[in-house]
Formats: structure tokens, C-alpha cells, sequence
């Protein structure tokens, strides 16, 4: 998962689901919200599996993946003090 928190929200889906359902969820709902999500809160966001047997384990990674890279995109670096992790200055 990458990202950006430009206010232009976009979604780029590349996930492969091995089935069509994660116990009683149809896993197609998986793109809705992460689409959703983009939309809600302004991202450009790319989500893509390069493998994987396990639809429970496919969908971790994604929530992971998203959680990793939005802390990374908003955490302020240490190094700047309190700038805001943007080019235009804003988030």
C-alpha cells in the first residue's frame, strides 16, 4: 500500500482474492472500502498483492499496509521539528 494525502482521492486496485468470500463477507466489498476510504479522506491510494493463498491474510495485509503508510505519510519527521510532512505545507 502507498499513498499520498493530496486531497485528489483515486484508488488503484490490484488485488487478487483467491474466493469470492472471507467467511460470510463477499470479498469484492474489499475494494469498496478501501475506495470509500480514499474518497472520505482525500488519498491517492495504491493497494496491490504480489501473491498469497489466504483471503484472511490477503485482507491483513492490506489493512496493515494502509495503516503503515498513512502513520508514515502524517508522522512529522524529527529532524524538521514541527513542519508538516508536505510539500505544500498542508495536510
Amino acid at each position: 500500500v502507498a499513498l499520498d494525502a493530496s486531497n485528489r482521492p483515486y484508488l488503484v486496485w490490484k488485488v487478487d482474492f483467491v474466493r469470492d468470500k472471507l467467511g460470510e463477507m463477499d470479498t469484492e466489498l474489499f475494494k469498496e472500502w478501501f475506495q470509500a476510504f480514499a474518497q472520505a479522506a482525500g488519498l491517492t491510494l495504491h493497494a496491490e498483492t504480489f501473491y498469497g493463498e489466504n483471503n484472511h491474510h490477503i485482507a491483513e495485509s492490506l489493512f496493515k499496509g494502509l495503516a503503515r503508510a498513512l502513520r508514515q505519510a502524517v508522522e512529522t519527521d524529527p529532524r524538521k521539528g514541527d513542519a508538516v510532512p508536505s510539500t505544500k505545507g498542508i495536510l
